[in-house]
């Protein structure tokens, strides 16, 4: 076995970081781009105070329970298309994306309504500020048309990266970036120009600006996403009756592994949100604090989303074709490899600290709390580059989503929250040290992923 092992790794691996990078650095780049434009929305409302910050921060927290229960959507129908295209199986592939539209649209459907119809109720949850209450409702009523595009678009760009058409997504990426980062300035702050001899004045919107920018630059990402796969013929993308030929028995199949995905990545996001709930009823400066942290690690954690993604559209291709031996040899790789890139990347956050003083218009002690979750955060990094690759990377890959599910929310809700809870409510900690607890979940996690990894239980091959 050890002699086989080592006849494979010497045939196979060579070609181990030229098969990641090829899908990786689209996907990271499409994301770092995608960072950079949440960052400059960042900065430019920081432009505006705090209370502009907190309040966009917390209204793009619907957004993310919205992207995360449509990631979970999307990542449960990728487990089946990455295996399907592993076999070249077209109709499983296209069957699998009529059922991620169905649920994506009509999951986005309810979020449009209620950010239209109760935006001051959604915000108010997070935050009993006024200003921020008033402000964020703003915002969050106007961003709300931008979520059935998204819902659109989000199970083909998915799909794209696993039938190695990873680059449209990143081009549309970078128009939607172009797009978002001209429209937020112009609406933002406001401006005067003449264009062919007539005078036009775009008066200053502020956080409205915002939300109008986001929504221009999410409708033309969505149009260009599909005008070009059409034109260019795409495999996956034919007839519309093509997405509808799904029956019953496929989709209790596809239920099967997506609900448990579904249930991991909402639940997640409600995580995420309940943690930026207790910065915000810590204070306004708590929650810019935890909103500018956020920003600037997302400029690194690209990489790691980058690579998560690609290394389970990898071992679910490999899982698919019936490659089990070597899914096994590039599972271990991706396990080392992650974490060895997060010392690295982690250590970039430390100049990136040293900037916020001239990036962010914000008081001394919201700068020195962000500064202090930045340097936390570069001690966690490696612990959390490998629950990546655990949750997103090899056991979904294999369809053992139960099992990553069931670790990636007990940890976060069994024990980081509470004791980032009692952080703030029992003890009055201040907000660097909230942040500190809610670290425990990411050890806790790669415990359970390595033993998960080394018994080999989580390769299934779903499509069989």
């Amino acid at each position: 076995m050890l002699e086989k092992r080592t006849a494979l790794l010497k045939t196979h691996l060579p070609g181990f970081y030229k098969t990641l990078f090829y899908l990786a650095v689209p996907i990271i780049l499409q994301n770092l781009m995608q960072t950079f434009v949440n960052m400059l929305d960042t900065i430019m409302v920081g432009q505006l105070g705090a209370a502009e910050i907190a309040s966009v921060g917390l209204g793009n927290q619907i957004f993310f329970i919205l992207n995360m229960i449509l990631f979970g959507i999307s990542s449960g129908g990728s487990i089946f298309i990455s295996q399907f295209w592993g076999k070249n199986d077209i109709s499983g592939i296209q069957k699998t994306l009529g059922i991620m539209l169905l649920f994506s649209v009509s999951v986005a459907s309810v979020f449009m309504l209620a950010a239209l119809l109760a935006p001051e109720f959604l915000i108010s949850l997070y935050s009993k500020d006024t200003a921020v209450i008033s402000l964020g409702s703003r915002y969050l009523r106007l961003v709300a048309a931008s979520y059935i595009f998204m819902a659109v678009s989000f199970p083909f760009q998915i799909a794209f990266r696993s039938t190695d058409h990873a680059y449209l997504p990143m081009i549309c990426t970078v128009i939607s970036i172009l797009l978002n980062a001209f429209f937020n300035y112009l609406f933002i702050f406001g401006a005067e120009f003449s264009f062919f001899g007539i005078h036009v004045r775009v008066p200053a919107m502020g956080v409205s600006g915002a939300a109008i920018g986001t929504v221009i630059a999410r409708t033309a990402e969505t149009a260009v996403l599909f005008s070009y796969a059409f034109l260019k013929k795409f495999e996956i993308f034919s007839s519309l009756k093509s997405f509808v030929q799904f029956n019953r028995n496929f989709m209790l199949k596809y239920a099967s592994i997506a609900l448990p995905v579904i249930f991991n990545e909402s639940l997640w996001g409600l995580g995420i949100t309940f943690q930026n709930s207790i910065f915000a009823h810590a204070g306004t400066n708590a929650i810019a604090a935890f909103n500018i942290t956020g920003t600037i690690s997302q400029l690194t954690w690209v990489f790691f989303i980058g690579v998560g993604n690609a290394a389970g559209i990898i071992l679910g291709k490999k899982i698919g074709a019936g490659n089990f031996e070597e899914t096994k040899l590039y599972a271990y790789r991706f396990a080392w490899f992650l974490p060895a890139c997060a010392i690295f990347f982690g250590l970039l956050l430390y100049p990136l600290s040293l900037l916020l003083p001239y990036l962010f218009k914000v008081g001394v002690e919201t700068l020195f709390q962000a500064k202090c979750m930045l340097l936390e955060l570069i001690c966690f990094y490696p612990f959390n580059a490998f629950c990546m690759f655990f949750i997103v990377g090899f056991c979904r890959a294999g369809g053992d989503t139960k099992y990553a599910a069931f670790h990636d929310i007990f940890w976060m809700w069994c024990v980081a929250i509470p004791l980032g809870y009692a952080a703030a409510f029992a003890f009055h900690l201040e907000p660097r040290f909230i942040y500190l607890f809610l670290f425990t979940e990411s050890i806790l996690k790669t415990a359970a992923g390595l033993l998960r990894l080394k018994s080999g239980k989580w390769i299934k091959d779903i499509t069989g």
